[in-house]
This record gives structure tokens, C-alpha cells and sequence, in this order.
């Protein structure tokens, strides 16, 4: 196979065919297991664990959950899973729903508030540090998001602009546990408090942390009540697909009652064909991931799990120390879940040094400044971590020194003010990658490039000039 294939083959291939041209294709992808990739991908470092999601995950790809009458297998798995994840998040006996993910059970979250409320010009109140999927509901939903500033020692939300920012127009009230970026714990329990008093409610964004932070503390951490437990919380996100280590898409979503979870619903009566009911976002879907999200439960259990969450703990604290080590590095906030964000200093540029490590073999994940947080690099610790903690301590470690040789990255004069100033939605995507070529990048290329110009250039831009260059590179690289 040479270049992408656009052609449907006139006569079929064999399955080996296909899984070479699979495999071909996958070349430059970051590895999905070993732990060299800090982002985006999950190992418990057991392959038996993974194998076991994997046959499961097989075993109901072709169950459509359109329609749980007609398959009542995934009514028996769905309420399986639903139960242990609820019996580990502070009410046993809470209702919930199987989604595609956190962004499908944030979307949900939001749509049962606004629709429990009927209010009209809804707002939310979400700290800036919530993640972007509530900014996507907003959007789809017409839900006005109101983003309230972090404290930026702590990085946690204050209760206090919490409350300033609530209105008549309130509909919902949103913490994290914890917030991706710095992996720290909002206030849950006094903002579910000043949420309650305004009889709003309080959606716990867990999609990070639901499923680690029950063994974090199970195996000795100090974390803060966070989940349904806590008095105000009426609805709490837990992704699986993450520290459940289920095959990808597999996300929980719990209500405190049914009657809220009636509100994330949509059913429709409005045409004569099948009847339309459905619990999520999708109607027809495989159950593929909840066989997934299912078998990994059952062949991690309780033991193997708290396991994970001793091994995690270890590898958290010990990257956090050694990173703050190193000169010119520095680890922000108090990392209280396996999140780890590393920041730079005049001396050495994250940028550079992400790319650097790249070249090392592994992947630390850039985060832009934003708010008052300065750019940094992202670390999530996984299963897997812990014993490969001093090896990638070490390339940090050796990249930093790189980066301070190389200096930082170069933001050509003027640039960002010519960049901000461009009408995007006027230029053809031809237009935009020969100004992107103009400036040294070239989306045209297969090949890994060093990112470190461009994420400079993206970190001197407004948010809203960041937004519509990152729309026009997807539609470039898919063009």
C-alpha cells in the first residue's frame, strides 16, 4: 500500500491482507502500550487485562443499542457496570447511563439540567479550568457558559466567584475531580453547598478521576469528598475508558435520582416508523465498548484495581518530586490524582522540551497558557508508569538540558498580530497551508514535525484566533 487509500478495491481482500495494510498504516502512531505516551492512552501494564476487554468488547460488537428490548443482554451489562461504578462513587442505588465518553456524558449532564430548569437563556458556571466539553454542550445545547477564575497557586475554583457568578439564569453549577490540566480537586463540598442554597445543581466533572480516586484512597491518599455522597452533588461523570483501563469509548454518567436522569433522555412520537427512545446522544450504537467496559471490570475486580491505585500513587508522587528537581522545571499546584503539569521557565522553553523528549521516544503532551496558568507539559501516570518513573525522569531531565542549549522557541515579530488579524473564514484551505509554509509548517507532511514553533505561535494568540487555526488544520489534514 503506498499513500491513502481512497479507492474502494474493485474485488474483496483477505482479513491478512487488510491487517498488514492496518498495520502499514499505523506506522506513525504513538505506541498504545509501554507508557512512553502520557496522554490520551491508558495501560494497567497486564495484556492479559486488555485481551480480556478486548474479547468482550468483540463478543457485543454487533449488539445495536438502539433498542434494549431487543437485546436484553445489554440491559444486564449496562446495569452491571452502572451499579459498580455507582457502589464506588457514594450512592449505590444512583441511576446512570452508559455513554460514548466524558465529552457524550458531560453533553447529557447539561441537557437534563436545561431541561429539568426550563429557563429560557440558560447559564452554567463552570470553572476555566472545566473541561472544554462543557463549552461544547453550551454551544450545542444553548447553554451560556460562565467561566470563573482558578486560584493561581492552588489552581482550584474559589466558592466565592462561584457564587458571584450565579444568576436567575443559573441552571447548572460545575466542579472537576480533578481538573485534567494540573490534576487538582475543586472545593467540591462547598460549592455543591452554595449550589443547594440556590436549589441549582452541581454537576461533579469525575470523567478523570471517578474510577482512580476511590483506590487512590483506598491506598492511602488524602482525597476530599467528591462524589455523590457529598450533599448538593447531584450528578457526577466517571469515564472508564480512562482508569478503568476499558477499550475506548466507555464513560458512566450518575444522577442522584431518576427523575433528573429522565431529563437527560430523548424519545420522539413525531413520525410513523420505529419507536425513537433513546438514553444518549447516539441512537444506534454498537455495545461493543460496554462489553468492553464490562469485561475489564470483572477481570481487573476490587484487588486489581487497588493495585493499580498503590502503583499509580507511588509513580505520581515520585514524578512530582523529581520533576521539581529538575532546573528550570517546576510542578503546579499539589497534583491530588495522576495528573501531573510541569512548567518551564525563561531558561527552558516546554515547547522545545516536548520536542526533544520527542525525539527521545515519548510523548509529553503541551498544554497552552491560558488564564494566568502558564504553558506547561502534562503527564498522566497510568498502571504501566512505575516502573519506567526513573527512565523518564531521566529523558525530562536530559531534554530540559537540550532545551536550555537550543534557547526557546521563536515567535517571528509580528506574526501574532498578523495572524489575529486575518479574516480565517475568507481563506480556502490551498491558502491557509501556503501561509502556514510561509512560517516554516508544513501540513502537507506525513512526517512528524517539531511542534514547538507552532505551539509558540498558538500560545501568543487570543483563544478565539487559537480556536479557528486549530478548525482549519482539521479540515486541512482531512482535505
Amino acid at each position: 500500500m503506498s499513500g491513502d487509500v481512497t479507492v474502494l478495491p474493485h474485488h474483496g481482500v483477505t482479513a491478512e491482507e487488510l491487517l498488514a495494510r492496518l498495520a502499514e498504516a499505523q506506522q506513525a502512531d504513538l505506541p498504545v502500550r509501554g507508557g512512553k505516551v502520557t496522554a490520551y492512552v491508558y495501560d494497567t501494564g497486564r495484556p492479559e487485562v486488555h485481551e480480556a476487554g478486548a474479547a468482550a468488547y468483540a463478543g457485543m460488537l454487533e449488539v445495536n443499542m438502539l433498542d434494549p428490548t431487543a437485546f436484553p443482554s445489554m440491559v444486564a451489562l449496562e446495569k452491571d457496570v452502572v451499579r459498580a461504578v455507582a457502589a464506588e462513587l457514594g450512592q449505590p442505588d444512583a441511576p446512570g447511563i452508559f455513554t460514548s465518553g466524558g465529552t457524550e456524558s458531560i453533553m447529557l449532564a447539561v441537557k437534563a439540567a436545561r431541561d429539568a430548569a426550563k429557563i429560557e437563556r440558560p447559564q452554567m458556571v463552570v470553572p476555566v479550568t472545566a473541561h472544554p466539553a462543557f463549552h461544547k454542550a453550551g454551544h450545542y445545547l444553548g447553554v451560556e457558559v460562565v467561566a470563573v477564575p482558578v486560584d493561581l497557586g492552588a489552581y482550584t475554583v474559589d466558592p466565592a466567584s462561584v457564587e458571584a457568578a450565579i444568576t436567575e439564569r443559573t441552571v447548572l453549577v460545575v466542579v472537576s475531580a480533578p481538573s485534567y490540566p494540573q490534576g487538582v480537586i475543586d472545593p467540591v463540598t462547598e460549592v455543591a453547598a452554595l449550589a443547594a442554597a440556590r436549589n441549582i445543581p452541581c454537576h461533579v466533572d469525575a470523567c478523570v478521576g471517578g474510577w482512580l480516586l476511590p483506590w487512590l484512597r483506598e491506598a492511602g491518599a488524602e482525597v476530599p469528598p467528591f462524589d455523590l455522597s457529598v450533599p448538593g452533588v447531584t450528578s457526577i461523570s466517571c469515564d472508564l475508558h480512562k482508569f478503568g483501563y476499558a477499550p475506548k469509548g466507555a464513560s458512566v454518567l450518575l444522577f442522584k435520582d431518576a427523575a433528573l436522569r429522565r431529563s437527560a433522555y430523548f424519545a420522539s412520537a413525531a413520525w410513523p416508523g420505529y419507536t425513537i427512545i433513546n438514553a444518549t446522544v447516539q441512537s444506534s450504537r454498537s455495545a461493543g465498548p460496554l462489553g468492553g467496559a464490562w469485561g475489564t471490570l470483572h477481570a481487573l475486580g476490587r484487588e486489581g484495581y487497588l493495585e493499580l491505585g498503590r502503583t499509580t500513587l507511588e509513580a505520581t508522587r515520585r514524578i512530582a518530586e523529581g520533576a521539581a528537581k529538575i532546573p528550570g522545571l517546576r510542578v503546579l499546584g499539589d497534583p491530588q490524582a495522576a495528573l501531573v503539569a510541569i512548567a518551564g521557565s525563561p531558561e527552558v522553553d516546554v515547547f522545545v522540551l516536548a520536542d526533544e523528549a520527542r525525539k527521545r521516544g515519548w510523548f509529553l503532551q503541551p498544554q497552552l497558557s491560558y488564564a494566568g496558568i502558564p504553558a506547561n507539559l502534562h503527564i498522566t501516570v497510568t498502571g504501566v508508569t512505575l516502573e519506567r518513573v526513573d527512565a523518564m525522569l531521566a529523558v525530562i531531565a536530559e531534554s530540559a538540558e537540550a532545551a536550555r542549549e537550543r534557547g526557546p522557541a521563536v515567535v517571528p515579530e509580528g506574526l501574532p498580530e498578523l495572524i489575529a488579524s486575518l479574516n480565517l473564514d475568507e481563506l480556502d484551505d490551498p491558502t491557509f497551508v501556503e501561509l502556514a509554509a510561509s512560517v516554516g509548517i508544513d501540513l502537507t507532511s506525513r512526517d512528524q514535525p517539531e511542534m514547538a514553533a507552532v505551539n509558540a505561535v498558538l500560545d501568543a494568540l487570543p483563544a478565539k484566533t487559537r480556536e479557528a487555526i486549530l478548525v482549519r488544520f482539521l479540515s486541512v489534514i482531512y482535505g
